[in-house]
């Protein structure tokens, strides 16, 4: 089983940007160390919390502070980009790293509705309804064509590998029918898990990039030296996701601030609901959630997202659920 790391670059109460982007690049060295696989950064916007807006500055920094990982993203939202620049950017990343380089195309916008007519600059461009037909444009910035006018001119030869992410079917089925890798946020849409793997294996063409089906799954994981620990080390994603619910996102609160949280009975079942798929405990505790999602899922890749407040909390998870693949 194939571990891998998605990171959102988590700003914390007590910090900045700065702090979340330098805790990026530890995190990527740290995990490079640990023998995880891949590393993919997420586009996000407008969020205080979440420092990875400008994703592929930030692979490309992680890129240059790593050596043998693979840094990707999870993902870039293409309708938010001209599909030319995005070929022109990964292209480019891919020509600095060669083989190092993972392009992760997602069609959610990243954000709520105000900032992405912000990012896309029309409403018109609101509708992500000719996703396909901007992958496929694309993926052809990546071919040598003499009759094409428009080149984007560092992505030629340097084409990284494609995956398509997704938190439902539509995608899914995309995967399938293109012979692309699927990674599913299982992290954030549990129930459509099992429906997603199920209709991209049956959609699932042979291509010139697969010829199996090849699913990896985001998972939210917290280990800890103890169920407790790991539990009030979870209170701060918690408290977060609730806030953002609201309408008022926040920074990632201190372990202690979400402890002190007035939360009604409404509050604590809506957590529950929401991470109740997430898997939070010791290293035991973790190793029967991840054995029974691998079960569950015939997953071939498993990307764990870990948010919690503290930086050394949070390599020491990394180094917890690692131990488990041994």
């Amino acid at each position: 089983m194939q571990l891998s790391v998605l990171d959102l670059s988590p700003i914390p109460s007590d910090g900045d940007a700065g702090t979340a982007l330098r805790n990026t690049i530890d995190l990527a060295q740290q995990t490079e160390r640990l023998g995880y696989h891949r590393f993919w950064v997420a586009e996000h916007h407008n969020m205080p919390g979440i420092a990875s807006s400008a994703t592929a500055v930030l692979i490309g920094h992680v890129a240059q502070a790593t050596k043998t990982i693979r840094v990707g993203s999870g993902g870039i939202m293409l309708p938010n980009h001209a599909p030319l620049i995005v070929a022109e950017q990964f292209g480019m990343l891919e020509a600095f790293h060669p083989g190092r380089i993972d392009l992760g195309i997602g069609r959610a916008p990243g954000t709520d509705q105000r900032t992405a007519l912000a990012v896309r600059g029309s409403m018109a461009a609101l509708n992500a309804e000719d996703f396909p037909q901007q992958l496929s444009e694309l993926i052809s910035y990546f071919e040598e064509d003499p009759a094409r006018l428009v080149n984007a001119v560092p992505a030629v030869g340097n084409k990284p590998p494609f995956w398509l992410l997704g938190s439902s079917g539509f995608s899914a089925q995309l995967a399938g029918a293109l012979g692309l890798p699927f990674a599913f946020a299982h992290h954030f849409s549990a129930q459509n898990t099992l429906p997603a793997a199920r209709l991209y294996r049956e959609s699932f063409r042979p291509s010139e990039t697969l010829r199996e089906p090849y699913l990896m799954l985001g998972a939210a994981v917290i280990a800890a030296d103890t169920d407790e620990r790991a539990q009030y080390l979870a209170g701060p994603s918690g408290l977060t996701f609730l806030s953002l619910r609201r309408g008022r996102p926040i920074p990632l609160p201190t372990p202690e601030e979400a402890a002190e949280y007035p939360y009604t009975d409404l509050d604590r079942q809506f957590l529950q609901e929401r991470f109740g798929s997430n898997i939070i405990g010791s290293p035991e505790t973790v190793r029967k959630g991840l054995d029974q999602l691998i079960s569950d899922t015939g997953a071939d890749e498993i990307m764990v997202t870990t948010m919690v407040h503290g930086q050394a909390d949070r390599v020491h998870s990394y180094e917890l659920v690692k131990e488990l693949a041994k």
